[in-house]
């Protein structure tokens, strides 16, 4: 007999005993009350529903609102739009002024042009967006990522998105907001 062998089978009987009264409560509070003797579990089933509630994952009207995104994009990278109506498209536009007057006063930022080719919503309020950015007509960031957000009923380029934009022209300091 090897020592100590006596008193694991002992805690052995012990936690069988423990794990039997575990799955026998569970089993228990699983099965259903018909008295069939299915000892299948129920299988989890998803609800549907057939009315035309949206989706957790996308504003009420999916289509207006990626159109929305898709013509507010070309707005912001537009460089013949003025830098107070391209404040009106971006994620707290009027908090971002310096970040969006350093951007739209690069000269390449006057030369910068935007197409959308994607819109994925991840909330009602939020989207993921795939675009591509021109320089004087040739592209430069093919299926670039980017995000969109509605603030104030509005679908806006977000602050991430322009700030991400900022720190690839090597600006180091951005400005405040990003």
């Amino acid at each position: 007999m090897v020592l100590g062998s006596d008193l694991k089978r002992r805690n052995g009987g012990r936690g069988l005993v423990v794990g039997v009264l575990l799955l026998a409560s569970a089993l228990t509070a699983c099965s259903d009350d018909s008295g069939g003797g299915d000892a299948t579990p129920p299988t989890p089933s998803v609800e549907t529903s057939t009315s035309a509630e949206p989706s957790p994952t996308a504003p009420d009207d999916p289509a207006a609102a990626e159109q929305e995104i898709k013509r507010n994009w070309v707005k912001f990278f537009d460089p013949a739009v003025p830098v107070a109506e391209k404040r009106a498209v971006l994620e707290n536009g009027d908090r971002m002024g310096q970040v969006l007057d350093g951007f739209s006063g690069d000269e390449r930022g006057g030369q910068v042009e935007a197409k959308v080719s994607k819109v994925e919503f991840t909330s009602p309020t939020g989207a993921n967006v795939t675009y591509t950015l021109t320089l004087k007509g040739a592209t430069v960031m093919p299926d670039a990522a980017g995000t969109a957000v509605e603030q104030d009923d509005v679908w806006k380029v977000s602050v991430k998105t322009l700030c991400g934009l900022v720190g690839l022209s090597g600006n180091a300091s951005p400005g405040p907001g990003c």
